[in-house]
Parts: structure tokens; C-alpha cells; sequence
């Protein structure tokens, strides 16, 4: 009897030995037997990224997933914990927006190492492999910006660039295009650029410096909607927050397509944003980490969604998504179509 005893004791520590090293290591599915995802917000100081997190749950929901999320605040170390935790809980993909693309590249070694498919969004990692880049053709930001403001200056004049993170490959391909673009369209007209680290109250303190050094800047391309707010702030104190019909109005151009961009080109405060889509990003994120869980693979060439995915080199394919200029006329600037800002296809007319 004893030793009867002694066995099912025996029996009973093994299985709560059992069931707590499955509850440790994580089972990879959630509630209903959904898939378990990670998901790393960059951050949540901007309409832009608050957007696409509203989006991700919705899109999460949509596709059967299980959603963990954590939120890197802009910080790569955060950003390689969050992932420790994630790895820790058992997902079985990830998604991720690294803001320093080149320092991330470690923390995908151990993803890969640890088999669990990374895609990454808006941003492409310097290095590493990802299982897809979900991401807009960023150069093609800096041409349009280009385009327009080449147009609208009629060729002639100075502009000021107020640039994102060049550690970032974003900031880096919509400065080096808009500056091929003006070399090469608009030679005569001037491009003060100014590095800013994506952070608003440097791009304004930076503007008003060059404004009042070079007062007849006729022209602002703001590389994201983060130095929208203080860019008016420095307009309106300067009086150049006028009408695009005044000769004293500034030309402006943004890049996300906010809802306060497009409400500002209605007022005729700026004039143009190339509209990145936050929706997008959030759905097809979550659609590539599903399609990675269930073993599916891509090829180059078109999508069905009216994007292409290219092949950036030996391991990483990148869906471009389609990322219209945007204006208050829908005019063609430079060869380049737009579409009006009170469409209401855009997802920042969109927003509940």
C-alpha cells in the first residue's frame, strides 16, 4: 500500500513537473488554439505609429491570431528585450519595426537561430534576414517630395530638408533620393538638409534658424508628419502661414498621411504628404507572420494587393505597398499622379 502510495505521488510531482515546464517554455498558441504572436511597437509618440496600433488587434482578430505586444519606445535595447520575452512566451513569429537598422541585426540571429520568422515593417534591417520587409519604396517618398516642390518652385529657389535618422534605412533613402532628384531635375534650386533624429522640437529649431538666415526659403519637405506641429508653429510666428495663392506662402511636404495632414492640405497650411499606409502596414505584417507560421513562401513580382515585392538581396524579400502622393487638386507634379486629400480610399480619412 505504501509503495502504491509513493508511486502516485511520484506520478503526481512528475506531471506538475510536466505541465510547468509547457506552461515556461510556451506552447505557441493562445486562447483557442490561435497561433502566438509577438508584436513590437516602436513607438507611440507619433498619430503615425498610434495608428498602426490601433490597427494591429483589428487585423490580429481578422486573421485568427494571438497577439502579445510590447512597445521598444525607439530604444534597440528595449527592442532586443522585448524579443528575449517573446521568445521566453513561445511565440511562433514576430513582427518588429527597428528604428536602428543596423544594430538589430544580433537580436535576428537568435530569432533565426531560435526558428521563429521575423517579418519586419516600414523598416529593412541592415543586415540579417527577416522572413519579409513590409515597407513602402522609401526612395520613392524623397522623388515624389522632390517632384512636387521642383514643380512648384518652378525650378529656382531654396528648400529646407528636415531629415529623419540617417541611421535609419528610411531617413537615408528619402534624403539620398531627394537629393539625386533635385541634382538631377532641379539643379538650381538650393537644399539645406538638416538631420533631426525624427524629433519635432529639433526640425523646428533647426527651420526657424534657416529661415531667418535665408529668408526667402520657399519650400519645406518634412521626411515624416513628426515636424508637422512644430513646422506650422514656426511658419505662423514667422507670418508665413498663408495661403498657397499668397507670394509669402512656404510650400510644404510631408510624408504618412495622418489625419492632420490631410485636414492641413485642405486649409491650404501645407500642401502635399505621400500617404504611407499605417493599415497596411498592421494587416500585412500579420498576414506575412501567419503565412511564415504555416509555411507558405514568395516569389518577386506583383501582389494581389497592388504592391510588388522585390528581392533586396540573398535571404530577404521586401512587399512594397502602394503609397500615393497626396494633394489638394490630385494634379500630376513632375510625371508624378495624386490623389486628392478628401478621398476617402485614404486610410487617414478613415479613422473612427
Amino acid at each position: 500500500m505504501r509503495v502504491r502510495t509513493a508511486l502516485c505521488s511520484a506520478v503526481s510531482v512528475l506531471s506538475a513537473l510536466t505541465l510547468l515546464s509547457a506552461c515556461s517554455s510556451g506552447s505557441g498558441t493562445g486562447s483557442g488554439g490561435a497561433p502566438l504572436v509577438g508584436v513590437d511597437y516602436p513607438r507611440s509618440d507619433t498619430d503615425f505609429w498610434n495608428s498602426y496600433i490601433k490597427y494591429t488587434p483589428q487585423y490580429g482578430k481578422q486573421l485568427g491570431l494571438d497577439l502579445k505586444t510590447t512597445n521598444s519606445q525607439n530604444d534597440v535595447a528595449k527592442l532586443t528585450a522585448n524579443a528575449q520575452t517573446f521568445i521566453s512566451q513561445g511565440v511562433k513569429g514576430l513582427a518588429m519595426a527597428p528604428q536602428d537598422t543596423a544594430a538589430i541585426a544580433p537580436t535576428l540571429a537568435q530569432l533565426e537561430a531560435k526558428k521563429i520568422p521575423v517579418v519586419t515593417v516600414d523598416t529593412r534591417p541592415d543586415t540579417g534576414k527577416v522572413y519579409m520587409v513590409v515597407r513602402a519604396d522609401n526612395r520613392a517618398y524623397g522623388e515624389k517630395a522632390c517632384q512636387y516642390l521642383g514643380t512648384k518652385l518652378g525650378g529656382k529657389g531654396k528648400v529646407v530638408m528636415l531629415q529623419g535618422d540617417l541611421s535609419s534605412i528610411n531617413g537615408r533613402d528619402r534624403t539620398e533620393a531627394f537629393n539625386d532628384c533635385m541634382k538631377k531635375n532641379y539643379p538650381d534650386i538650393k537644399v539645406f538638409g538638416e538631420a533631426t533624429n525624427w524629433d519635432g522640437a529639433v526640425a523646428a529649431q533647426k527651420l526657424q534658424t534657416d529661415l531667418t538666415a535665408d529668408p526667402d526659403i520657399k519650400g519645406v519637405y518634412m521626411e515624416a508628419s513628426f515636424a508637422l506641429s512644430g513646422t506650422l508653429q514656426v511658419l505662423k510666428q514667422k507670418g508665413l502661414l498663408v495661403g498657397p495663392k499668397d507670394r509669402k506662402h512656404v510650400f510644404v511636404v510631408s510624408n504618412d498621411g495622418i489625419p492632420e495632414e490631410l485636414k492641413s492640405i485642405a486649409e491650404g497650411k501645407i500642401d502635399a504628404t505621400v500617404s504611407q499606409p499605417a493599415d497596411l502596414y498592421a494587416k500585412y505584417a500579420l498576414y506575412y507572420v501567419k503565412a511564415a507560421i504555416d509555411g507558405k513562401t514568395f516569389k518577386p513580382g506583383k501582389t494581389d494587393h497592388d504592391s510588388t515585392i522585390i528581392q533586396v538581396r540573398d535571404g530577404v524579400l521586401e512587399d512594397q505597398l502602394s503609397a500615393p502622393l497626396v494633394t489638394a487638386d490630385g494634379a500630376s507634379y513632375g510625371g508624378v499622379p495624386s490623389v486628392k486629400s478628401d478621398d476617402k480610399a485614404l486610410w487617414g480619412n478613415n479613422l473612427g
